[in-house]
């Protein structure tokens, strides 16, 4: 009988098996391990971009903070705390993942905000995913791991007035000799004893609109000496005559829209009016001659305000006819402000009227102003629905009504048919008007602070 010995043909099998194994190990140790790292690079780029609307709601409860209790009298309020580094601090937990933001408001004016935002590590302290690889890179459990971003935010006082004519909604400029242009009253380059002048007008005579919807601005035949702007996605009519432009284009005779004169990002804030502290003090009609620059005039209201410094608060039930104002008045309409085309507001040299109109409709005339566009305030209260200017004769002055739909109709040959800016909900313009905006009327009267400059910085910081 004749023996095969299998020894050696079994060793090489065994080897064979334990080097394939060895392999498929490799091969399936390298797999996990980058399957691993990419879990863990993805999962931390999540984290680095989550710590953005972590550090943004640091942002937006400094900005409450400063609208409520800023800039520097009372930033101490709703726990938050002064430091030695002259800042105002507070950190706050967002979430329930560990989330947290440390935010610092810097108390000048403007304000300055630091906010930071941490997110917790991909797989740190404890890995819900349960690789070994995934763990070994987290490190010890009792150290836990934050992604952080830091940015440095910058701000701004948020004008009435930052533009020549604002609306919420549509705006239509109907008509002929329909133009806007730009001045400033404080500079005698661009004006003539503080005037507007022709011949030194600049072209920021912007026009805007929150609205996204078709047409919703529509600038027809107009020449804009300046720049349109819109909400996203709305659409913008300009006639066969219309021009938008720098001075140079407009004055060229060139139609239709300069390039880099037009955008769809109008974000505008439109706060409601508040009236002034205090109880008002009531003024009736009566018949009072005063002699002015326009002659002896018979004068239904005379307000008489404080000379210099804070307006006499004063209210009326109605107000129209011919008005004198001398001295420092706020004023008060609570029914009706209703001026024919021969009526006006007179301004005294030196003199100011704050007018807060709640009158659901209202009529205005002309406005006798020698002095700034901000000397003559006109605010629309929020059942202040409608405002209509439908004289020849020359305003100055500035509007805010942002619940009024604004027209205005007629219009003339003075070259100083509107001076000074408007904010309302709509505007519909036909007539001959030429708009020149004061560009001092961004320093004007504002209402809160908004954000101008965001520059992330180093986290460690």
């Amino acid at each position: 009988m004749k023996i095969e010995r299998q020894s050696d043909v079994s060793g090489s099998a065994l080897i064979i098996t334990l080097l394939t194994t060895a392999t498929i190990g490799i091969v399936l140790a390298s797999y996990l391990a980058c399957v691993s790292n990419h879990n863990v690079s993805v999962a931390r780029s999540q984290a680095w971009n989550q710590c953005i609307p972590v550090l943004e709601a640091g942002i937006e409860e400094a900005m409450t903070q400063i609208r409520f209790c800023g800039p520097s009298t009372k930033l101490s309020a709703n726990n938050w705390t002064y430091g030695n580094d002259g800042l105002y601090h507070k950190t706050r937990s967002i979430g329930t993942d560990g989330s947290y933001c440390e935010v610092s408001i810097k108390p000048v004016d403007p304000p300055v905000i630091v906010s930071a935002g941490y997110v917790p590590a991909p797989l740190s302290p404890v890995s819900r995913i349960g690789m070994m690889l995934g763990q070994i890179a987290s490190g010890p459990a009792s150290t836990p791991v934050n992604v952080r971003r830091k940015v440095r935010v910058t701000t701004r006082h948020n004008s009435y007035w930052r533009y020549a004519m604002v609306a919420k909604e549509s705006i239509k400029l109907n008509g002929n000799n329909i133009a806007t242009d730009s001045f400033n009253s404080t500079n005698g380059l661009y004006s003539s004893s503080g005037k507007y002048d022709p011949a030194k007008a600049r072209d920021h005579g912007d026009v805007a609109t929150n609205s996204g919807m078709d047409d919703a601005l529509k600038s027809g035949n107009a020449d804009i000496k300046g720049k349109l702007a819109t909400g996203a996605g709305a659409t913008v009519y300009v006639g066969k005559n219309g021009s938008v432009g720098d001075k140079p284009w407009v004055e060229g005779g060139n139609v239709g829209i300069q390039a880099g004169h037009l955008s769809d990002d109008m974000n505008m804030q439109f706060p409601d009016v508040e009236l002034p502290p205090g109880t008002p003090t009531m003024v009736y009609p009566g018949n009072y001659l005063v002699g002015t620059m326009l002659g002896m005039t018979n004068y239904n209201y005379v307000l008489v305000g404080y000379p210099t410094g804070r307006p006499l608060y004063l209210k009326s039930s109605n107000l129209s006819g011919k008005v004198y104002v001398t001295g420092q008045v706020a004023l008060l309409v609570t029914d009706s402000f209703n001026f024919a085309s021969k009526d006006y507001i007179y301004l005294a040299p030196g003199a100011s009227l704050t007018v807060y109109v709640a009158a659901p409709s209202a009529n205005l005339s002309g406005v006798v102003n020698s002095g700034s566009a901000l000397n003559f305030q006109y605010y629309g209260l929020d059942s202040n629905t409608s405002l209509t200017f439908a004289a020849n004769a020359a305003f100055t002055g500035g509007i805010y009504a942002p619940y009024a739909d604004f027209k205005l109709n007629g219009g003339g040959s003075n070259i100083y048919d509107f001076v000074g800016a408007s904010l309302t909900k709509t505007v519909t313009m036909a007539g001959h008007f030429k708009f020149h905006f004061d560009e001092a009327m961004p320093d004007g009267p504002w209402k809160g602070y908004i954000v101008t400059g965001w520059d992330e910085i180093d986290p460690k910081s």
